[in-house]
């Protein structure tokens, strides 16, 4: 159900939380934040706000932020268990739709990366197909933590402007 930039602007902070706590997964307390930098001119300054939130939370915050974020064609897709807004990013990539092999690739590709870096890989899979997103998390894997901990952030903001774009009129 969108909403107007307008009404977002005008409504009292629960309200405004409401309505964004889903932009960055698990993690309303970026758009509760946020609302203090209101009214808003478009819903690029929208989120470049809510980023900002992120950026000055530190990185104890930022990690719980990465953490919250489920598993690419992991174990809660399987069970469906992901937010709406993660089955429906995932379903468009064709993440349930994977072969067997993809699957198998997939549920390594995760326990590895978990493994080397704590946290779930993060994608903004809008674009990608089942066969560039393994790409991706193959090249990825190798990174270093500190420029995979960045890597994921970046990827995060990209989902919640994508997030905010669909949900947002201004």
């Amino acid at each position: 159900m969108a909403v107007t930039l307008e009404e977002l602007n005008r409504l009292p902070v629960a309200e405004f939380t409401e309505k964004l706590g889903a932009i960055f997964e698990h993690s309303p307390w970026v758009a509760e934040q946020a609302a203090a930098r209101r009214p808003f001119a478009d819903v690029a300054a929208l989120h470049a706000a809510m980023v900002d939130v992120i950026e000055a939370a530190g990185e104890e915050a930022q990690v719980r932020l990465i953490r919250a974020h489920p598993e690419l064609g992991g174990k809660l897709a399987m069970r469906g268990e992901l937010t709406a807004e993660s089955t429906q990013e995932q379903a468009g990539a064709g993440l349930n739709q994977c072969s067997p092999e993809e699957f198998a690739a997939l549920t390594d590709l995760n326990r590895r990366y978990g493994e080397k870096f704590g946290f779930p890989f993060i994608l903004a899979v809008r674009g990608h197909n089942r066969q560039s997103i393994i790409g991706e998390f193959t090249r990825r894997i190798e990174l270093a933590p500190e420029a995979e901990q960045a890597e994921s952030l970046r990827q995060i903001y990209r989902i919640g402007l994508f997030r905010l774009q669909d949900l947002v009129r201004d």
